[in-house]
């Protein structure tokens, strides 16, 4: 199996995170992309650099003006004397009718929908880069490649058409998905982040092309908290291809595998010529956001079921945090899905 890497990932480097009212230290750092990165050598994947590909793909997803905002926005926030060299919003519309601002504090609050994607000078290089290893990974799938994964950082699957949220601002997971429906028509996106990848959900909600299914934390009490749930299965064209697999905070192998089932059971029957893999290692029970209870040992046997598939697959890395066994459970989840596990 191949991997996919840029180290132009590795500098994006946000310093604050706003959480339970105080101002941390941010969660999603480049040292994530290392230790996956060893993950990744410790199965035995050949790691290769990622290639650029045209802006097309990315507005195949995402608006233009959020796009131009990402390339641009930190540029004109850094104008005025005294302004801190990360942007965050400080307002944001909540009602409608809301119109699109010229000024750059208001679009900042129309496109960043938390305090966890702050727009930093380097950015827009960094998320440019991680999409473009989503999208080289998905070329070699479409080529014939049975399984790539796309070491992808910052991840992608809360950024919307053109809102960012949770370390998330280009979704590579949709991007990929888009990519590969020009060569295999129907895909299914598995989402297996502890966290529901609401932003997939939202670009893809009225669309039958693309199978959505997520298994998460239930949102009743976790992150992203509004969307997730087992009622929003789609709508137009798209009612009845987005399934949402909530599970209890702290669930463990066996809730996850049991959900897994279940979700590969919607997959064979929607038949898609392709899978994208959103893969979250945040589930684990050492993970920091303290959502799942899942083991190292766990992310293998998931992979193991997820292999019985026959499909060509892309594994798009999410989420899972700093600690002593992400790049181990890296390595489990890619061991399995080879068959070596």
């Amino acid at each position: 199996m191949k991997a996919i890497f840029s180290a132009i990932q590795l500098g994006h480097r946000p310093t604050r995170f706003l959480s339970r009212g105080h101002i941390v230290d941010c969660p999603e750092r480049p040292e994530r992309a290392r230790k996956l990165l060893e993950g990744a050598r410790k199965a035995g994947l050949e790691i290769h650099a990622a290639r650029h590909f045209d802006e097309r793909h990315l507005a195949a997803v995402h608006t233009g003006r959020y796009l131009e905002f990402l390339k641009k926005g930190h540029k004109r926030w850094s104008r005025p004397k005294g302004a801190f060299e990360e942007m965050m919003p400080s307002a944001r519309p909540v009602e409608k009718p809301a119109r699109y601002p010229r000024d750059i504090a208001g679009r900042a609050g129309w496109h960043l929908m938390d305090f966890s994607c702050p727009i930093l000078a380097d950015t827009w290089k960094v998320v440019r880069a991680s999409a473009d290893t989503a999208l080289t990974a998905a070329h070699l799938v479409a080529d014939g490649e049975r399984c790539v994964y796309a070491l992808c950082r910052p991840p992608g699957h809360h950024a919307y058409a053109e809102r960012a949220g949770g370390f998330c601002y280009l979704n590579n997971t949709a991007i990929a998905a888009r990519y590969l429906t020009a060569t295999f028509g129907r895909v299914a996106i598995l989402d297996i982040d502890v966290h529901h990848g609401n932003g997939t959900q939202g670009i893809f909600y009225d669309k039958a092309d693309v199978l959505t299914v997520s298994i998460h934390a239930d949102p009743k009490r976790f992150y992203p908290f509004y969307y997730g749930y087992e009622s929003q299965q789609g709508k137009g064209e798209g009612t009845g291809f987005n399934l949402n697999i909530p599970v209890p905070l702290r669930s463990d192998d066996e809730v996850w595998a049991g959900a897994l089932e279940y979700a590969l059971d919607r997959i064979d029957d929607y038949a898609p010529g392709a899978l994208v893999i959103a893969l979250g290692l945040d589930a684990h029970e050492a993970d920091p956001l303290a959502g799942g209870a899942m083991t190292t040992d766990g992310y293998g046997r998931l992979a193991e079921l997820i292999a019985n598939l026959p499909l060509p697959t892309l594994i798009v890395q999410e989420g899972g945090y700093l600690t002593d066994q992400l790049g181990d459970s890296l390595a489990a989840f890619l061991s399995g899905m080879s068959g070596s596990g």
